[in-house]
């Protein structure tokens, strides 16, 4: 029977299989770590959401993020939550519609940090699960990730359609087979009322 091609394309610098992998949710990371496992690679996985609120919904969100790893026997890295200091990167930008302005200046914020994180690490990979959603432009993300890699020297950005192969399916499949806690809105408080 013929394999049929994979639409995920692995970096060729990426031949150690590690990389630092920035994680939005359990859900959203479930079906690709899945997949990163099963094609060799070793992901960090990497909980940076400052954007998050209230502190109840980002606490149950990381728990949950941690839970998944700790199955998988992965290492999880708890990045810092300061929420006011997101909010003074976001200010002017409260009113721009999903999609817009501040969306991309949330997903550069946070890659900068990733790919921080990953060469504090020795890692010169990083990609991040914001990139599964169906409600995220794949557009923006790529532009904040390349933005993240010019930011921090020795990281390169691993741009990838994560909806693609399957993914989309497999993730609702595994959010019930872990009964993971599914939010019903991106995480910031401007996302709770468009």
């Amino acid at each position: 029977m013929k394999q049929k091609k994979s639409a995920i394309i692995v970096p060729e610098g990426l031949s150690d299989g590690r990389l630092l992998l920035h994680a939005c949710c359990a859900p959203c990371s479930s079906a690709i770590v899945e997949w990163m496992l099963a094609h060799g690679l070793h992901p960090t996985i990497y909980y940076y959401n400052p954007n998050i609120f209230p502190r109840e919904e980002y606490n149950i969100r990381k728990e949950e993020s941690k839970r998944h790893a700790a199955s998988l026997g992965l290492q999880w890295i708890d990045g810092d939550y300061d929420h006011d200091q997101w909010l003074a990167q976001m200010c002017g930008l409260e009113d721009e519609p999903e999609r817009g302005r501040r969306c991309e200046r949330c997903f550069t914020a946070r890659l900068v940090a990733t790919a921080q994180e990953a060469r504090r690490r020795g890692l010169r990979y990083f990609a991040t699960t914001l990139a599964s959603s169906r409600w995220k432009s794949l557009e923006q993300i790529e532009r904040a990730g390349r933005a993240a890699e010019q930011a921090v020297p020795g990281t390169e950005f691993w741009a990838q359609n994560w909806r693609k192969d399957g993914l989309q399916e497999r993730r609702q499949q595994l959010l019930r087979e872990y009964g993971f806690y599914n939010q019903q809105y991106c995480g910031c408080e401007f996302s709770m009322t468009k």
